[in-house]
């Protein structure tokens, strides 16, 4: 028994170093940092908006519309005199709490039909293959106006058409990586000795793809973000007086001829939130993949 626990410690030590290293060799990377800082100050915000800014970010003040950026509103306010500091901050838990929450039932629902399409039977497989082509074959906006119509526009509505709209590439992935293991060595000495479906599948195929897998949806939370301020947008996601980066530039482009800064304010996070998970998840992608891995 003391054997074992002594072979499982040095085990465990080795993968955390592992990962210690891989994160040090993305916060070397100046695209790595940069993606941090961005995805840093995202989360930042979000966290603390509160505190960051002293005003209510859906207050009206119609006697300070269209106030200028300064020391008192820092991104100005907009056609209804509320402070776009304040709705770009808290619209900045609107746009991650979609991301995270969709892409968390997402990866869940493509874990799930992905591993049962690539281990299991045949006629399974293209029952989930048909269904997965068919679901990918909607345009987003087209999925989007449909679920709308039918349940109404909320964060609900956003959320599901998110999961729609991923959950058919991660299950590919998830398929495209079982079938590769599913005849490795280690599959077959377990399913030799008697391991149940359930085991070989969570014990000895999901450790292996899930890491790929996690890189792929840091790098879809921009196409999330996306989304969610496309949606808001145009109408389709989350309704006013809720701040969302979509509904502040939907409101900039209205009344640009009044005033450039919701227009910025709308625009300018979308694009840091963007360019921060790209640059990291790309540099992720780059240095855990032993493809890609440039060494030293």
């Amino acid at each position: 028994m003391s054997d074992r626990i002594s072979d499982i410690a040095p085990a465990a030590q080795q993968r955390r170093s592992a990962l210690i290293d891989g994160f040090w060799r993305v916060v070397r990377q100046p695209m790595g940092s940069l993606g941090l800082a961005l995805v840093l100050v995202v989360i930042f915000g979000a966290l603390f908006a509160d505190v960051l800014s002293a005003y209510n970010p859906i207050k009206l003040a119609v006697r300070e519309r269209f106030l200028p950026a300064g020391f008192e509103h820092l991104l100005g306010t907009d056609q209804l005199g509320r402070d776009l500091f304040s709705r770009v901050l808290h619209g900045a838990r609107i746009a991650l709490w979609v991301a995270l929450v969709a892409t968390s039932i997402g990866l869940a629902g493509g874990l799930v039909l992905g591993m049962a399409a690539g281990y299991g039977p045949r006629w399974l497989d293209s029952l989930l293959i048909l269904f997965l082509d068919a679901l990918r074959s909607f345009p987003t906006v087209m999925l989007a106006l449909a679920l709308v119509t039918l349940v109404g526009a909320s964060l609900g509505a956003v959320v599901l058409v998110v999961v729609l709209a991923t959950l058919p590439s991660y299950a590919r992935v998830v398929r495209a990586q079982t079938m590769s293991l599913k005849d490795a060595e280690f599959v077959l000495s377990a399913r030799s000795v008697g391991a149940p479906v359930s085991r070989i599948l969570i014990k000895h195929i999901l450790p292996n793809i899930i890491g790929p897998l996690l890189i792929l949806v840091s790098m879809d939370i921009p196409v999330v973000i996306t989304i969610e301020a496309g949606m808001s947008f145009l109408g389709l996601g989350v309704r006013p007086p809720t701040p969302s980066w979509g509904s502040i530039l939907n409101d900039g482009f209205a009344f640009i001829r009044e005033s450039p800064w919701p227009a910025i304010a709308g625009g300018l996070p979308i694009i840091v939130a963007t360019l921060g998970f790209t640059f990291l998840g790309e540099t992720l992608r780059d240095e855990f993949d032993p493809k890609l891995r440039r060494e030293p």
